[in-house]
């Protein structure tokens, strides 16, 4: 059951925050008037795929995320390899509309032909030889909107050149790159104020008031009370809930002398630390919690906070790892893995604060400027806006290489040197 349950929290983390940067890019291409050929929940063989307003939107049976295919980006494929066997649907006035590439299917009335030349980007036509019409080469005009049935009997829309990515302005493309990682923040954002809402409210550290009393505890045997203040502890004044749990913590099984303000009257009291284990130490615990600021507004910006203090804390790791590197700074699936282990089994609450984080994670690490992470297209951009020309496509596509190779084999360390450590160990 451990098993099953970390599975079942790896693939709902990992398939959430994959979704949802996907989602980024999939949603500002539509706007920007972008093809996207497919948007795919899951990864590799197909289980359902169904085309609409130009999108082909699929389940695939790997549960590990999905993608989005636009027009013109990286990866996307739209060429037709010369004697490659291909059905032609014609309309009435000849044209092609649909384009069937799978041997897998056969459609009614389609002719078939062997390519020997194809485009579809600029002229759209298709040429070849019509099986039972000798070695006449017959060419064929393609419709602007026809689809092309790929191999696993996929079909999507043809991808001409008006509707690729490079056609877009500039400062679109930029926002097509940067809306991933952007989509990223605000499921981070989202998740730290719902926890925030979840736990009842934001604490308040800067103060020596006491919060909610546990039952049975060594503060209710004192005779403390929610909203008493604690002046002193044998002698040392507090100012804040900090100075507090570090002189009980220390201070287990140990007599402390506390001067406290109730109900506006000063009073000394005697209390003992209960000895409690905490992470492999014995530590002192009184009962009692910080106060706590229930109203929506101390929720909405405590939740706020807590995506800024996780967003400083990756830049300061970041650094960290620039001036001395190690990869037991980094991480990759199996390191996930292991992580979602530990948050099934602290409960939903956990696993939630593990995707808020790994999502400011996520976003932040995608938009460094490497070649072929969005971070580095979006550096690509910029240039373009500078120059006011687009870098040639040959010197993108060597430059996107480099940082494909670069990344691919810092993630094989990555992931070799977490096997190690949580495995092999």
């Amino acid at each position: 059951m451990n098993i099953l349950s970390t599975i079942v929290t790896f693939i709902f983390v990992f398939g959430v925050l994959v979704f949802v940067h996907e989602f980024g890019h999939f949603y500002f291409a539509k706007k920007s008037g972008i093809l996207v050929r497919e948007f795919s929940i899951g990864m590799g063989p197909k289980i359902f795929s169904r085309q609409k307003n130009g999108t082909a939107y699929t389940v695939r049976w790997l549960p590990l995320g999905g993608y989005v295919r636009m027009a013109g980006w990286g990866e996307d494929d739209n060429t037709l390899e010369k004697g490659k066997s291909v059905g032609l649907v014609l309309n009435e006035q000849g044209e092609v509309v649909r384009i069937n590439t799978s041997s897998k299917i056969q459609l009614e009335n389609a002719v078939p032909l062997e390519v020997t030349f194809a485009d579809l980007e600029k002229d759209l036509m298709i040429a070849g030889y019509v099986y039972g019409q000798g070695d006449q080469v017959s060419s064929f005009k393609v419709t602007h909107d026809a689809t092309i049935i790929e191999e696993d009997t996929t079909e999507i829309r043809i991808a001409p050149l008006d509707v690729q990515m490079q056609s877009a302005p500039v400062l679109k493309r930029l926002l097509v790159n940067f809306a991933g990682p952007l989509n990223n923040f605000i499921l981070a954002l989202v998740l730290f104020v719902l926890l925030v809402f979840m736990q009842g409210g934001v604490q308040v550290t800067n103060t020596n008031a006491l919060g909610e009393i546990q039952e049975n505890s060594p503060a209710e045997a004192a005779g403390l009370k929610e909203g008493d203040e604690i002046l002193a502890i044998n002698g040392k004044e507090i100012k804040t809930w900090f100075d507090l749990t570090e002189i009980v913590s220390q201070s287990p099984e140990k007599s402390l002398s506390l001067k406290v303000k109730s109900e506006d009257k000063e009073k000394n009291i005697t209390l003992v630390p209960e000895s409690v284990s905490q992470n492999g130490e014995t530590v002192g615990k009184m009962g009692v919690a910080a106060p706590v600021k229930k109203d929506v507004l101390s929720k909405i910006t405590g939740g706020v906070r807590l995506f800024l203090d996780n967003s400083l804390g990756i830049f300061k790791a970041l650094g960290s790892l620039i001036t001395d590197f190690s990869l037991n700074k980094l991480g990759g699936p199996v390191m996930m893995f292991e992580y979602s282990s530990q948050a099934a089994k602290s409960g939903f609450t956990t696993v939630l604060a593990l995707m808020a984080i790994l999502s400011v994670n996520l976003g932040i690490m995608n938009l460094l400027p490497i070649p072929a992470l969005d971070g580095g297209k979006i550096v690509l951009n910029l240039i373009e806006a500078v120059r006011g020309k687009p870098i040639s496509p040959e010197k993108e596509g060597i430059v996107t290489f480099i940082g494909f190779i670069f990344m691919f084999g810092l993630m094989i360390l990555v992931t070799w040197n977490d096997i190690s450590r949580y495995f092999l160990k």
